[in-house]
């Protein structure tokens, strides 16, 4: 523990260590452009025809002419450094940094000896004038305090945070963020000029800092979780309609019949209605993945991609989806022999889950049961990319290993999701009808 006089020393300590972090940032903005180079040997050169001029300036007369000499040029030796010191120092501050911490101080978003963290520098994106980049010194406040912290720091500071990550050094924490004026629109509806030209880029929605999306190419698995009436079955449709709009070949598992998909949806893609075809269409499918192995490494090439870059004959990205994976996978009441026809399924599955990303074949999975058991960890623990949209404590837990959906995401919202990254986004709504 640290008592009343420790913290009262580390707070002066702390006062000093502030003079000296703004001091060298002010030093590194002046010398780390040209154009502050510049200004520098300008300012030198003036201060240099100051000194020169400093009896000009005050003209000693009189009886004590060595005397005022002597006086003036100790003024002169003190106040050019002071006036060095001080520019410096502002330069190096940011405009409202003294607000940002006194902001933190008030929500006791402080260390042990009470210091609040401390802005850096504070600019926005080159890519995105929307979006300011906060850097701070920590003092000793580790970036998991601060992610625990987010809601809180978001409403001290007004603003609303798109990421937060560790900077050069784990002493040094980044912040992406908007003005907390911005908010996301309630509804977007989704314009054919928003399908990506990136090679499986999926749009998902509109973010605080832009568009949201993910490369099934690189991060090749999605899980979607929310609650009835979330939004869950639009966004898993807007993925699908991308997918179809690059030529991915498509596997949907329904077993209500079809019902949710409209016969468009029977036209673009394939609907798998009962166990028996979907099994047999899931091990078709890892046969593929098998097939599609030997290929790769017949033609010496590490994926998908490169092959189909380099050969005429490109190989077809494959996607099964699923709108309720419990329905799929639930075992609950079954005799053994269908409990067996579930396990082959999930061995698929997992077979998928593992090996799929370098073959071009995918899984987009969707659920709103909060049921652990569902789905089992070997597959679960192969699906990078986790949204979830409105939720409970447990079926957030379950999507994105924490309770931030139930926690950030309105009861009343439909069409927002968070990532397990921790990006809060407006999914896009499309018709169907047209796809």
């Amino acid at each position: 523990m640290i008592d009343n006089n420790d913290k009262s020393s580390l707070h002066n300590r702390w006062n000093m260590r502030i003079l000296g972090i703004y001091f060298s940032n002010g030093l590194k903005r002046i010398f780390g452009k040209n154009s502050g180079r510049v200004i520098a040997i300008i300012y030198l050169a003036f201060c240099l025809i100051f000194w020169e001029c400093r009896y000009s300036i005050w003209q000693p007369y009189g009886y004590f002419q060595n005397l005022q000499k002597f006086m003036t040029s100790v003024l002169v030796l003190i106040l050019i450094p002071s006036v060095t010191f001080a520019l410096t120092f502002l330069i190096g501050m940011p405009f409202g940094s003294i607000g940002v911490s006194n902001n933190l101080h008030r929500i006791g978003f402080v260390n042990s000896a009470g210091e609040a963290p401390l802005l850096l520098s504070k600019s926005v994106d080159k890519s995105n004038d929307r979006v300011m980049i906060l850097k701070f010194k920590t003092f000793g406040i580790p970036l998991s305090e601060w992610t625990d912290n987010q809601d809180r720091i978001e409403s001290a500071l007004n603003i609303h945070i798109d990421e937060m990550r560790e900077g050069d050094d784990c002493r040094v924490v980044i912040i992406r963020c908007v003005d907390g004026e911005n908010r996301l629109s309630d509804f977007i509806e989704w314009s054919e000029n928003m399908l990506s030209k990136e090679c499986f880029e999926i749009v998902l929605g509109e973010g605080y800092s832009g568009r949201v999306s993910v490369n099934i190419s690189k991060i090749p698995h999605m899980l979607i979780g929310g609650s009835t009436g979330s939004g869950k079955s639009i966004l898993l449709k807007l993925v699908l309609m991308q997918c179809v709009k690059k030529g991915a070949k498509i596997y949907i598992a329904d077993f209500k019949g079809g019902v949710d998909f409209p016969n468009v949806w029977h036209k673009k893609c394939c609907l798998l209605t009962d166990e028996e075809t979907l099994l047999k269409v899931l091990i078709d499918v890892t046969t593929e993945l098998k097939r599609r192995k030997q290929i790769l490494r017949n033609a010496a090439f590490a994926n998908i991609d490169e092959y189909n870059r380099n050969t005429e004959k490109k190989l077809q990205r494959i996607i099964f989806a699923c709108d309720e994976i419990a329905e799929v996978l639930d075992k609950t009441g079954l005799t053994k022999q269908q409990k067996d026809e579930i396990l082959k399924i999930e061995s698929e599955l997992s077979l998928i889950a593992r090996q799929g990303r370098a073959f071009g074949i995918h899984l987009v999975l969707a659920t709103q049961r909060p049921d652990a058991g569902i789905l089992n960890g070997q597959i679960r623990n192969n699906i990078d990319t986790r949204i979830c949209g409105r939720a409970d404590n447990v079926l957030s837990q379950i999507i994105l290993d924490n309770t931030d959906a139930s926690d950030k995401i309105a009861k009343s919202s439909q069409g927002r999701f968070l990532t397990n990254s921790g990006k809060i986004f407006q999914a896009y709504w499309f018709d169907e009808n047209i796809l």
